[in-house]
């Protein structure tokens, strides 16, 4: 793969993709026919998502129209309540939830949401963007079930500006109004395989949809840019363990194209022996990282091999926020590769992660990189990374899936 390649790609892809939306499923046949020109034989599977379509969505403070996008499947109808702005999470503060509508720094996440639920608010509004940009971009957030699980009250989501508008002029009241059109859809991952001399398989992921403002170069068709790199090395040599690529869709949305095919797939898991996923690689600034959901002897071999390719690089024993991490909560080791940029050269979830933060030069110096390793994980007598997940990374993927709460926060 060229850089005249990589450049075409992401010129081809300089749309939004959100998850379930046929903008997602016109890339997957997008990738499914770069594939077809290497010779390969890709395929799609479809999986079921909650989708919502916004007739309406307003929020009136103190008798003045706030510019608002609805949350997805939250619910329609009608609340008004006194506004209350809600910096901090803890004991405390959540007393003052109660019949209130909640403005929150931060997302709604799992246990913030059944904070809130348990102390009583009737309504929450989130915000994002930046002040100090000159755009009054807001993202389109989601009310996601595994959050809710059917519990759910109103939401909307504001720039900041509005925000800070809101909290200086000690807003009293709030409104808000929404109308929309709560189903099911579909989602699909495309599918392709390598065979090798062995029936166990490498498993490769990347999420190839994007958020709401977002065209989504850095994040994330710079992996599945990868992949493509990687399927088209690999198809050309022979190979010990077989190679599964599975470019997932609605990863933005809570990883639903890894958990839908790990679901689908349980009987085939025990031949998976390893999974590489690609989640941002290729920015023109930043470092390389290489995030270990397994044992740490990993950690230390990554240190060595970068050492002896001559690449920067940072490993570390964690859980990342991407498609490799339903795999590692079955059992199978996993890392994640990224070349992590600073935020004032390069942001994700917002209307700048295009092209310009990219270079196709880079792209192809990471996936060399990746491809060096893949040899040696792909050619390997025996796959060394252990299948036994440590106790540590076990109580991570815990509170990372919500399962348990983490303590220390």
């Amino acid at each position: 793969m060229n850089t005249t390649q990589i450049n075409q790609i992401f010129a081809d892809t300089a749309y939004v993709r959100m998850g379930g939306r046929p903008e997602e499923l016109k890339c997957a046949n997008y990738l499914k026919g770069k594939c077809a020109e290497m010779g390969l034989e890709a395929h799609l599977e479809e999986f079921e998502v909650d989708l919502a379509d916004i007739e309406t969505a307003e929020l009136i403070v103190d008798g003045k129209a706030i510019p608002c996008k609805g949350y997805f499947c939250c619910g329609s109808g009608e609340v008004t309540a006194p506004l209350y702005y809600m910096p901090h999470d803890d004991a405390y503060s959540l007393e003052g939830v109660k019949g209130k509508i909640v403005l929150n720094d931060g997302g709604m996440g799992y246990w913030k949401y059944q904070d809130l639920l348990e102390k009583g608010a009737v309504g929450f509004i989130t915000y994002d963007g930046n002040a100090n940009y000159v755009d009054e971009d807001m993202d389109q957030k989601e009310l996601r079930s595994y959050v809710s699980k059917g519990n759910k009250i109103l939401g909307v989501n504001i720039n900041a500006k509005q925000a800070i508008e809101l909290v200086k002029n000690d807003a009293k009241e709030a409104t808000i109004r929404i109308k929309q059109n709560e189903y099911k859809g579909t989602s699909h991952n495309v599918v392709l395989d390598l065979p090798g001399e062995r029936e166990e398989v490498i498993v490769f992921t990347a999420h190839y949809d994007s958020t709401s403002l977002s065209q989504g170069a850095y994040d994330n068709m710079s992996g599945s840019i990868g992949l493509l790199g990687i399927a088209e090395k690999f198809a050309k040599e022979p190979h010990r363990y077989g190679m599964r690529f599975i470019w997932c869709g609605s990863e933005e949305r809570g990883l639903l194209g890894s958990k839908a095919y790990v679901a689908a797939h349980e009987e085939e898991l025990s031949k998976i022996q390893f999974v590489i996923n690609l989640d941002m690689i290729g920015c023109i600034m930043g470092h390389f990282i290489a995030c270990c959901t397994c044992e740490e002897k990993l950690v230390h071999y990554l240190q060595y091999f970068g050492a002896v390719e001559g690449f920067g690089i940072k490993p570390y024993q964690d859980v990342y926020s991407s498609d490799s991490t339903p795999f590692a909560d079955k059992g199978i080791p996993a890392v994640s590769f990224a070349r992590v940029a600073p935020g004032n050269t390069a942001t994700i979830h917002n209307s700048y992660d295009t092209a310009k933060v990219m270079s196709a030069e880079q792209m192809i110096r990471d996936i060399d990189f990746i491809n060096s390793f893949t040899a040696r994980m792909v050619n390997a007598g025996k796959c060394p990374v252990s299948k036994e997940m440590p106790e540590n990374m076990k109580e991570k993927l815990d509170i990372y899936l919500t399962r348990k709460r983490d303590k220390k926060k």
